[in-house]
Order: structure tokens, then C-alpha cells, then sequence
């Protein structure tokens, strides 16, 4: 049988209960210890004002006893005088040698048994303090018991410690009652949490979280936003599949076949092959769009936008057709200062994004020439000079998943990868066709961010 594991509210209830008992009683002690100085300097205070009181009183008494015969040197025994006649007062007078010359009736000598020397002194139970009189050169001893102040200290701390005792159950209730209200809002998050699923991936709100938790909400919600944003690649990568890849799949099945019926044809292998190389070529934009919707962050890296467009443009110049169409147009050298032209960005995902740009350009502007130009600034952008796009086609074109031709793979996926990955870049893609100053032609051009 599993063990039941302990709540936070208890825990915290448990953890708060333990220090703050911890802590009052701390106080508590504390408050003992000042009281036990406070009654014991109320106590000395008591006893020095009757000391004074009592010395002139002793002594009249001492004056008007009848003289003592010779050799007879008894204690005079004073009885209560009439102003401390309901107090037990216990006192005595004593010579500088330590002869006792009076003493009231209830004292005794071993209460006294003390240094002859003003001031307190403890003595076993007793407290003693002693006072020299300023002209006889007698001293005066009044001895008070210890148990009284411990009496009353045992009073105030047990009128302490029955509160505390009676109190701590119901503070540890109160904040039991407390941790599970204060906590309340974490169930509602954990409720929250467990309604999330595939098909319900919403912003968690919660209402007026504390700091700590909406802190933790907003990044639950950012997780969940991620985890949507890879559902939606995941979903589109497989519609875009399931569409893209049926027409080749098909063409190459059933050029296959008519070759097999009916004799091998070159024009029927020719055509498998071309649809073959169709279906590699939106494999490899649906690859590349997974990787530009997908939830991983691209890196920010000073780019060097010359070396971008040359790096790339060296792909196209390879094959003899498209290396006279293309042509790299960068600033001269004396506009640049011998700084380069930089943006920040991924490498990689940039050179994905130009390739698909030039790759829509030399296949959509017939046989016309393609220019990627770099610059003014950290802008990149690939113009043609075919015929372009109708302006409510190039409005439609800047959605995702919008092709120019339903017919052929082109602006539709290749356009939405270099959005994707301009979003990711906080970059501003812009088509527009006519381009500026041009009577015809097409122009998309991306707007970076610029390296630091």
C-alpha cells in the first residue's frame, strides 16, 4: 500500500507551527528572564526603603532597653514595631566585630551569615542586605526570603506558559485554515494543467495569482504555446504531405505501369523520372518548412550578408542555365568604409530562406534575369524581371500555404518556409510586384535585424 504523501499546506502548516512556537516561546523566556530582574529589583528596592525605615526604629529601641550587668552582653529582641506589625521583617543590629546587639523576635543568626559589608548578599535562601549607620559606626542587617521572588516568578511564568500551551492548538488550526486558502489557487493551476491535452492547448489565467505563481503561469503558457506551434507544424507537415506528395506519387505510378503494359517508352521512364524529382523536391521544402515552423530557437549570430548571397548564389551558378540568369549585386566596396554589411540571424535557416527565394524567382520569371541584391543595410532581397504576380494574387501570397499554381510546387511552400523563418528572425518580408521603379517583374526582399 502506497504511503500518502504529505501536502504543502501541511507542510507548511507543520513548518510555521514549529517556528513560531519556537519563537514565541523564545519570547516567552524572555519575557521570564526581564520579569524575574524586574521583581528581583523590585524586591532590593522594597528592602533597601525598609532598611532606612527600620535602622532609627531599631536603634530608639536600642537606646531605651535598660543597660545590661557586665558580662551579661545578650541581644536586645525586638518585638514587630507598630507601623510592620502584620509584615515578618527580619533584622538585626551588629557591632563592626560582629556582636549582635539587637534583632527583631522572629530572626535567627544563621540568616545572616554574611560579610559585614553594605550592600546584597545571597545566603542560601535568604537575601541580606546590609547598611552602616553614617555616625555610630553600627551596621544594620535585613534579611528577606528567596522563595518569595521565586514565588512570584513561578506565577508569571505559569500565567504565561497556560496561554501558550492552550493557544498553540488553535494557532496550528488558524494556520492550517490559512495554508489551504493561501494554496487554494495551486489546485486550480494543477486543474488547469490536467485540462490540457493535444486538442486543448489554450493560455492558462488564472484569477490574481500571487507573483511567484503567475511567474510560473506564464511560463506554463509559453510551453503550451510551444507545444501548439509543434502540433501545428506536426499537423501541416502532414496535410502538406498528404497533398503535396500524392500528385507525383501518382504520375510515377502510372508511367510505371503504362511502361510495363505496354513496352518500355522512354517518354514514360523520362516521365517517372521528372516526377520522381518532383516528389525529392517537395519532400525537401516540406522538410524545410517542418524545421522553419518548428518550436526551436534559431541562433543569433553576427551574418555577414555578402558571404550569405555568395555562399548561396554559388549553388545556382553551378548549372549552366541558371548561372546566366542569376547575377549578385552587392554595394561597392567604397560605400561599405571596409566594413561589411551584417545582420543577426542563423546562418543555416537564412540560407535556406535565399534559396527558396532565388528558386521561386528563376522558376516563375520564365527566362528572365534574377538579381539577388544585397543591401542598403541588413536587407537581402532576389528581384526578376518576369512577368510578376496580379496584385490580389500577390496579397493571397503572402498567407501560408498559398501557391501561385495549384499545379506546380513554388511560391506556395517555398513562400511560407522564408515567412517562418523571417518570423523566427523578427525579420519584415516584404513581396511586392511590380518592384519599385520597375514597369514589371517581382521583388521579395527581407528586412533583418542589425548585428549590434
Amino acid at each position: 500500500m502506497s504511503r500518502r504523501r504529505e501536502t504543502l499546506a501541511g507542510r507548511l502548516t507543520k513548518t510555521l507551527t514549529l517556528w513560531v512556537g519556537s519563537v514565541w516561546l523564545l519570547c516567552l523566556l524572555a519575557v521570564v528572564w526581564y520579569t524575574d530582574m524586574e521583581i528581583n529589583y523590585n524586591f532590593d528596592s522594597e528592602l533597601v526603603e525598609v532598611s532606612h525605615r527600620m535602622f532609627d526604629i531599631a536603634l530608639d529601641h536600642l537606646d531605651q532597653a535598660p543597660p545590661q550587668a557586665p558580662g551579661k552582653q545578650t541581644p536586645l529582641i525586638i518585638p514587630g514595631p507598630g507601623s510592620f506589625a502584620d509584615a515578618e521583617i527580619y533584622y538585626r543590629l551588629v557591632m563592626p566585630d560582629t556582636r549582635v546587639l539587637a534583632r527583631s523576635a522572629e530572626s535567627r543568626d544563621d540568616m545572616f551569615d554574611v560579610a559585614l559589608s553594605n550592600g546584597f548578599a545571597n545566603h542560601g535562601k535568604w537575601r541580606v542586605y546590609t547598611l552602616l549607620h553614617p555616625t555610630r559606626g553600627i551596621y544594620l542587617q535585613v534579611a528577606d526570603p528567596l522563595e518569595e521572588r521565586s514565588e512570584t516568578v513561578n506565577r508569571t511564568l505559569f500565567g504565561l506558559i497556560v496561554p501558550f500551551a492552550l493557544l498553540m492548538p488553535l494557532l496550528a488550526l488558524l494556520l492550517r485554515h490559512i495554508a489551504r486558502k493561501e494554496l487554494r489557487v495551486l489546485d486550480d493551476l494543477s486543474d488547469e494543467i490536467a485540462k490540457r491535452n493535444g486538442r486543448q492547448l489554450d493560455a492558462i489565467h488564472l484569477s490574481a495569482p500571487p507573483q511567484e505563481l503567475a511567474t510560473v503561469q506564464e511560463h506554463v503558457n509559453r510551453l503550451l504555446e510551444r507545444l501548439s506551434q509543434a502540433l501545428d507544424v506536426e499537423r501541416a507537415l502532414a496535410a502538406n504531405a498528404a497533398h503535396e506528395l500524392r500528385t507525383p506519387l501518382t504520375t510515377a505510378r502510372l508511367r510505371l505501369q503504362t511502361a510495363l503494359e505496354h513496352g518500355l517508352a522512354r517518354t514514360d521512364v523520362e516521365a517517372a523520372i521528372a516526377s520522381l524529382q518532383t516528389l525529392s523536391h517537395r519532400t525537401e521544402k516540406l522538410l524545410q518548412l517542418s524545421r522553419a515552423e518548428s518550436s526551436a530557437p534559431f541562433t543569433r549570430d553576427s551574418i555577414d550578408l555578402t558571404q550569405l548571397a555568395s555562399t548561396v548564389s554559388r549553388e545556382f551558378w553551378l548549372d549552366e542555365e541558371a548561372s546566366a540568369r542569376l547575377e549578385l549585386i552587392t554595394p561597392p566596396a567604397s560605400e561599405l568604409d571596409g566594413k561589411p554589411l551584417t545582420a543577426k540571424g542563423d546562418f543555416d535557416a537564412l540560407a535556406i530562406a535565399l534559396r527558396n527565394l532565388i528558386e521561386n524567382a528563376l522558376h516563375y520569371s520564365g527566362t528572365a534575369n534574377v538579381e539577388i541584391i544585397v543591401g542598403p543595410g541588413a536587407e537581402i532581397a532576389v528581384r526578376d524581371d518576369g512577368p510578376g504576380v496580379p496584385a490580389e494574387q500577390l496579397e493571397k501570397l503572402q498567407r501560408r500555404h498559398v501557391r501561385q499554381s495549384s499545379q506546380r510546387a513554388g511560391y506556395g511552400l517555398g513562400l511560407s518556409i522564408v515567412s517562418s523563418i523571417a518570423q523566427k528572425h523578427d525579420a519584415q518580408f516584404v513581396l511586392s510586384s511590380p518592384p519599385p521603379g520597375q514597369p514589371h517583374g517581382f521583388e521579395a526582399r527581407l528586412i533583418l535585424q542589425p548585428a549590434d
